[in-house]
């Protein structure tokens, strides 16, 4: 058939002027969809909705089977949005019709179908019916049908599962109910959980079944759903731990206790705090009795859950009072100290987690033996896995990296011999070993400042013979390295190690490699080396995008450099260092700018630098304030206009109202760094925590200068009294609280001693600058990384036909707004938090009035309106009920926030406006009309308010 013929009869099927069975239909859509002729595929396109619309629910009716289950394929591909369906009354009445097939096949497609439904129609009596019918079938295939659909249904719908358990009981418990069927039917018992006296009789059923049936098959079905029905319904989940420690204990089979195991580690998950001392001392002694090292392993993934939970704190409880075994003693820890040295590396990774979260977990008493158990073991299996390239090595050796970092920053006094320890083995491993250490070193030394000077020669002593080559695995070793190179140098590195490091770059790195060494540069504060690093791999790139970003990068590392030479006391170089970075940001902020592109707006960096210029524009200034104090002291009469005016504040001079200006500006400044750290629903928690930091540095300055000179009668500095004890997080966060630790024990001794205004008050304020200054910036990875995307796209109904037009509505009506919204996710989606709720706000404002004057309630004028929605597969739907009594034209405004599973609300948009025009209702225009011709004044508006 040509392709002619095929348009012709694509045009027939869709335009009724020859009648197309659907086989044909579809079989010449795909024809046209597959031409090599443009023009012949857009007809193809354009024509398909309208033979979808003709063909769609008649092609499950009418068709084959092998097309009904294409259709079902489709259905269950597209779970997600089957919420959008708009007339499910339609689509369900469409597909229902089969199931009066005398064909069985179609019959249990259909019941397929209507399974895959569920989500939307749990409480179709219809459905409900078929679905019994159909369990009583002589056809297998209609009966396994049947059971998938009993089994959706009875997940959504407490009526349905109510009603079909009797049932299922009867069927699992007949003589004439064959054993493979029973085994298709136990697992819909876990469904039963919708109130208890439902779970308790599936429990009933379930116990019957694992004492009735002993075979292998059927203990381990009900076993699971024992364990699911348990897991929902969470009244016995103390129940079903004894069942299974029992069946792990005593059971011979493998099988069996490989399921007890797995079921255990899912309550583990689910429910720790159930778990009593008994229940964990039965799983330690199986895992020390065991053979099979299968098991042992699953037996310690279980602990490893359990012991990172508060389930440990219960096994080491003093129960009852009486006298317990030393933690040593105990055999959990013997345990965990015996498979540290298994053969098995998978064993020996989860040992070494069980003992780590043990050592942290652990009473005080009796800790020093446990902290060093720990050490050995950790030690002793990065000695084995160091050497070895194979999968399993490295992913034991991250295990127990990853375990010996965790320990290191609960126990802080560990972390030099540790530090020690990985610097000596960085030389004797293997390339891929030795990428994963630097990671350990650099977590290790961010949170604590271990690498110290002398430690600096060997780590560039190794970087000078770590690359030969430009494989991988070598690129990322350069990067390692470095990164801990920087973290021991903290932001200041000798002429010695930068000539070093870009000896080797020059030699084997690639562009992407120096790239990311610069960033790392950029994150740990080395700014002098990073502007250097970012000329020389800005002409490299392909793209001008690419070339403006790596220059608005190397601008900034150039003004944060100007800011790292300002010296204590120096207060006019410190302004003309401002003066310089402020030079190089207004050209950074232009090459950022140019950057940007549609699908990458580069919206917090843009708002970040802002805020930053910003910043130091108000620092300038609180230093110009301060000098001001010597080039316009208070006047002689100061004292007397203070007095007379009543106004303490007057007797300061000029520089009082100058500071108030500066106060304010810091204030304004704190609260858009708020703004911009309520918009980053997507950052990590380090950046959040540096743009926290920006914040709490302007609120402490414009706190100093209100306690300092505006009102130091009714300073506090209590609380801030904890911000020294608080965990930092990185060497950034160090050094930014011991400055804030700094000015405000400053500030609270100069006001103890001294009456505002002085130079010693104008002094402190501007050492404060300076201290603020001397910290090198440090660009987190959300600046240059975002490792979570999430986005909301609304759509708004009713909608103008065209974007300038309003939609109109009379005065007297109410306009029904309906918002649909999408959530969409990158590839990690929920990587740092991730989304319970969406906040909806519905705002209206009068733009234009068109009708004359009256006095009308004031809530009608507006609406404001706020709803909070779940989205569920990620769509959500809301209506809200908006009055326009007022005639004119209206804007309304709907912007979306989102709450994450801790309840904080973050502002992420979108922000959606649509236009409506009131119009007056053609009765009281008539009305106004005939009074007008009248001569009589014109009556009242008519509203809703005026109508009853």
């Amino acid at each position: 058939m040509s392709l002619s013929t095929a348009r012709s009869f694509l045009s027939e099927a869709c335009y009724g002027e020859q009648e197309l069975d659907a086989n044909s239909a579809l079989m010449e859509l795909d024809k046209g969809l597959r031409s090599g002729k443009l023009g012949e595929q857009c007809e193809a396109v354009v024509l398909f909705p309208k033979l979808f619309q003709k063909l769609g629910y008649d092609c499950f009716i009418v068709v084959n089977n092998f097309l009904r289950l294409c259709v079902l394929k489709v259905t269950q591909q597209s779970e997600k949005h089957l919420e959008k369906i708009l007339n499910v009354d339609e689509f369900v009445k469409r597909v229902f019709s089969v199931i009066h097939s005398n064909d069985p096949v179609a019959r249990a497609i259909t019941l397929r179908m209507l399974g895959s439904l569920a989500s939307i129609i749990p409480e179709r009596k219809n459905a409900h019916h078929s679905i019994r019918q159909s369990l009583d079938s002589h056809d297998n295939v209609e009966v396994e049908a049947a059971i998938f659909a009993a089994a959706s249904f009875s997940a959504q719908s407490k009526d349905f599962a109510a009603g079909i358990c009797n049932k299922v009981s009867e069927m699992i418990q007949g003589l004439d109910t064959p054993v493979e069927l029973k085994l298709k039917l136990i697992p819909m018992l876990q469904h039963m959980h919708h109130d208890a006296s439902l779970a308790s009789s599936s429990r009933e059923l379930l116990q019957h079944l694992v004492n009735s049936y002993p075979s292998t098959p059927m203990v381990i079905v009900s076993l699971h759903t024992f364990t699911q029905l348990a897991a929902s319904s969470l009244i016995d989940i103390p129940k079903q731990l004894q069942l299974l420690l029992q069946y792990l204990k005593d059971d011979p089979r493998k099988a069996v206790k490989r399921l007890a195991v797995n079921d255990l580690k899912l309550l583990a998950k689910k429910a720790p705090h159930l778990w009593i001392r008994e229940n964990t001392q039965v799983l330690c002694e199986c895992a020390l009795t065991i053979p099979y090292n299968s098991l042992k392993l699953g037996m310690l993934a279980v602990l490893a859950t359990l012991s990172g939970t508060i389930a440990i704190k219960q096994y080491f409880s003093n129960v009852g009072g009486g006298s317990l075994v030393p933690p040593r003693l105990t055999d959990l820890v013997k345990l965990a100290q015996e498979c540290c040295y298994h053969s098995n590396l998978a064993v020996a990774a989860h040992g070494v987690i069980v003992l780590t979260n043990i050592a942290i977990s652990c009473p005080e008493k009796d800790i020093v033996q446990l902290e060093q158990d720990t050490v050995l073991g950790v030690e002793s299996l990065l000695m084995l896995c160091s050497q070895d390239n194979s999968p399993s090595a490295q992913a034991t050796l991250k295990t127990a990296l990853t375990s010996l970092v965790k320990l290191l920053k609960s126990r802080p006094h560990l972390s030099q011999s540790a530090v020690e320890f990985l610097l000596g083995q960085l030389h004797l491993s293997c390339d891929s070993s030795r990428v994963l250490m630097c990671h350990a070193l650099a977590a290790i030394a961010t949170h604590l400042p271990v690498l110290g000077d002398g430690m600096l020669g060997d780590l560039v002593d190794l970087y000078r013979v770590a690359s030969h080559s430009s494989t991988d695995k070598q690129q990322e070793l350069l990067v390692s390295l470095a990164t801990v190179i920087f973290v021991a140098s903290q932001s200041s590195l000798s002429a010695e190690v930068k000539t070093v490091i870009k000896q080797q770059l020059e030699n084997v790195a690639n562009g992407w490699t120096v790239y990311r060494i610069a960033r790392q540069a950029s994150r740990m504060g080395c700014h002098e080396f990073s502007s250097e690093l970012y000329q020389c791999v800005r002409t490299r790139v392909a793209s001008e995008h690419f070339y403006f970003w790596l220059s608005s990068l190397k601008e900034f590392s150039q003004a944060e450099q100007c800011l790292s030479h300002v010296e204590d006391g120096d207060y006019s170089g410190a302004m003309s260092a401002i003066a310089e970075a402020l030079r190089s940001y207004q050209k950074g902020i232009a090459s950022l700018t140019a950057a940007s592109t549609p699908l990458s707006p580069l919206t917090f960096q843009c708002e970040f630098i802002k805020l930053r210029i910003d910043t130091l524009q108000a620092l300038s200034q609180l230093i110009c304030t301060c000098n001001s104090l010597k080039t316009s002291p208070p006047p002689a009469i100061a004292t007397t206009i203070a007095l007379t005016s009543g106004n303490e504040l007057q007797r300061c001079g000029r520089i009082s109202m100058q500071m108030k200006v500066c106060m304010d500006e810091f204030r304004s400044l704190a609260a858009r760094y708020a703004d911009l750290h309520q918009s980053s629903f997507d950052a990590d928690y380090a950046t959040l925590r540096n743009v926290e930091l920006q914040q709490q540095s302007c609120l402490l300055v414009s706190h100093v200068i209100e306690a300092l000179i505006l009102d130091p009668q009714a300073a506090s500095f209590q609380e801030y009294g904890t911000v020294g004890s608080v965990q930092t997080e990185s060497e950034y966060e160090r050094r930014m609280m011991s400055v804030f630790n700094h000015v405000l024990e400053e500030a609270e001794s100069l006001t103890k001693k001294h009456p505002p205004v002085s130079h010693l008050h104008t002094s402190c304020l501007c050492d404060a600058v300076i201290a603020l200054l001397k910290v090198p910036l440090s660009f987190q990875r959300y600046f240059f990384q975002k490792l979570q995307s999430t986005s909301i796209k609304l759509a708004l109904s009713p909608s103008p036909r065209t974007p300038s037009e309003p939609i109109p509505v009379q005065n007297t009506q109410q306009l029904t707004l309906k918002v649909e919204g999408v959530v969409q996710h990158g590839s990690t989606p929920g990587l740092f938090r991730k989304i319970q709720s969406v906040c909806l706000n519905v705002t209206s404002v009068l733009q234009s009035k068109t009708g004359p004057d009256y006095k009308i309630p004031l809530d009608t004028k507006t609406n404001e309106i706020k709803q909070r929605v779940e989205p569920h597969n990620d769509y959500f739907s809301t209506q809200f009920l908006l009055n326009f009594s007022i005639l004119g034209t209206h804007t309304v405004t709907v912007e979306a926030s989102v709450v994450d599973e801790s309840g904080i609300e973050w502002k992420t948009g979108p922000k959606t406006t649509v236009s409506v025009k009131s119009l007056e209702d053609p009765y009281s225009q008539q009305l106004r009309h005939q009074l007008q011709q009248g001569g009589a004044q014109p009556a009242p508006q008519r509203s809703t308010y005026t109508r009853f």
